[in-house]
């Protein structure tokens, strides 16, 4: 599907995509067009600035979006056009239509936080502490926010591109075992 151009400002060539991101601006109170937007086969991303995300994220379950397919997120540190350290994300799709929409956001150092989506979809339960666990991206409202792949006593966050790929010594934490013992 390709896209079209009116008054300076993109817009899906889905009707029902238009609809909602149209919707969305509204309630966000932001002037037609002011969200940023893409579209590429049939995946549709919608840019929300952190401020704003817990009030688009609620907009869009109401406006029927109402399942939460992925949560995830990068770190875009020496990446040489990015604005922002970390990029997050949210898949959203609407059962009944098939419609999908992602929703970007960002968060930037030294301490990368955003609201967690945890009140407007359940299953971002554990999306959203992997995040924490790899990226260290805190979800302010998040009620269990602990590790989810990574040992408590694990110091840092293994996704991070400062991160250094042979580890910080934590290995040393941790007693070896023999393979008879595993």
């Amino acid at each position: 599907m390709s896209e079209g151009t009116v008054a300076g400002h993109t817009l899906f060539s889905d009707p029902g995509v238009e609809s909602i991101v149209s919707g969305l601006e509204k309630a966000l109170g932001v002037p037609g067009g002011g969200l940023k937007r893409s579209s590429f086969r049939d995946n549709h991303r919608v840019w929300v600035e952190p401020a704003r995300l817990a009030s688009a994220l609620k907009h869009l379950r109401e406006a029927g979006m109402d399942l939460l397919i992925d949560l995830s997120a990068a770190d875009y540190l020496g990446y040489q056009d990015a604005e922002h350290r970390y990029g997050v994300w949210y898949i959203l799709e609407n059962t009944s239509t098939g419609t999908r929409i992602m929703v970007r956001s960002w968060a930037d150092d030294p301490s990368p936080c955003l609201p967690s989506a945890f009140d407007i979809w359940r299953g971002s339960d554990w999306m959203e502490r992997e995040v924490y666990d790899l990226l260290g991206i805190q979800f302010t409202g998040h009620p269990d926010l602990r590790r989810i792949l990574m040992p408590d006593e694990f110091a840092g966050h293994p996704l991070r591109k400062d991160y250094p790929l042979r580890g910080m010594g934590e290995r040393h934490h941790f007693v070896p075992l023999a393979r008879d013992e595993s």
